[in-house]
């Protein structure tokens, strides 16, 4: 891959998914993009990226853009958060909430494990919960959807009671059951874009995210991040993720890394 190849993939990366790939990365696109080219019946990385830049067809770039994402994820992953989860924020806003019915958004969910954790969390602590997971990569959805997943991947993060009570034994893998499925929609969204429904949410999950985007973007997705919560609702970031340089519109919880609600100003300014 040419240094000028590297640098175009960084600016379709930013302008269509916002997220930034550090010149440090040149042999880790190939990398990724090797089976992408394979795929789509091209020799080479090259020969892809020279058919994308003459001809940039919508299927083939965000084809490109998904497997240049960080697909990073596994069950419970950071523990703390899905104990804090469901034995604070569940129970505090459950109450004051009709038939105690509580609506979760994990934003970039991936292929799925953080948005099952969620559910698993919930339906375990009695919680009355609805799980709405987002992700920007088709192919993480579509293995997401499927809810089916290797030995190793429920391993990673779960116990043996917990693999046994919530999956499946299916052929070689195991398979998410009913009542947990039941619980979690996922749907293809792009932080980016703008609203397409007035959905609002008691707790959005937003996890090591931000810190993979361009600065110049963070603040965007922030303050989009700050209209689909509720006013009283609570925004779940990564345990190191910092905002504080990109929005008034929120201000941390004392003593929870990674958890803000919506500053007073801006609770005032959507009344």
């Amino acid at each position: 891959m040419t240094q000028d190849d590297f640098d175009r993939l960084q600016a379709l990366l930013s302008s269509r998914a916002g997220f930034r790939l550090g010149r440090d990365r040149i042999h880790l696109a190939e990398h990724r993009l090797a089976p992408v080219a394979r795929r789509e019946g091209f020799d080479s990385v090259e020969a892809l990226l020279a058919t994308l830049w003459v001809k940039p067809v919508a299927s083939l770039g965000w084809a490109v853009i998904e497997a240049l994402l960080n697909p990073e994820t596994w069950f419970r992953r950071d523990r703390a958060v899905f104990d804090t989860f469901a034995r604070e924020l569940l129970p505090a806003i459950g109450r004051v909430r009709p038939e105690g019915r509580v609506q979760v958004w994990s934003a970039g969910c991936s292929s799925g494990q953080e948005a099952y954790s969620l559910a698993m969390a919930g339906l375990e602590a009695g919680a009355n919960i609805d799980v709405i997971a987002t992700d920007l990569s088709q192919r993480a959805l579509d293995k997401a959807r499927s809810g089916v997943f290797s030995a190793f991947e429920v391993q990673r993060g779960l116990s043996a009671r917990m693999m046994l009570h919530w999956f499946e034994p299916a052929e070689d893998a195991w398979a998410v059951r009913p009542a947990l499925r039941n619980v979690v929609r996922f749907a293809r969204h792009n932080l980016l874009d703008a609203p397409t429904d007035d959905a609002r949410f008691d707790i959005i999950v937003c996890r090591n995210v931000l810190t993979e985007m361009e600065p110049s973007r963070r603040g965007q997705v922030v303050d989009y991040l700050e209209r689909r919560l509720v006013d009283d609702g609570v925004l779940v970031l990564g345990a190191e993720e910092r905002i504080d340089g990109d929005t008034i519109a929120f201000r941390p919880v004392g003593g929870r890394s990674g958890l803000y609600v919506k500053s007073p100003s801006a609770v005032s300014r959507a009344a």
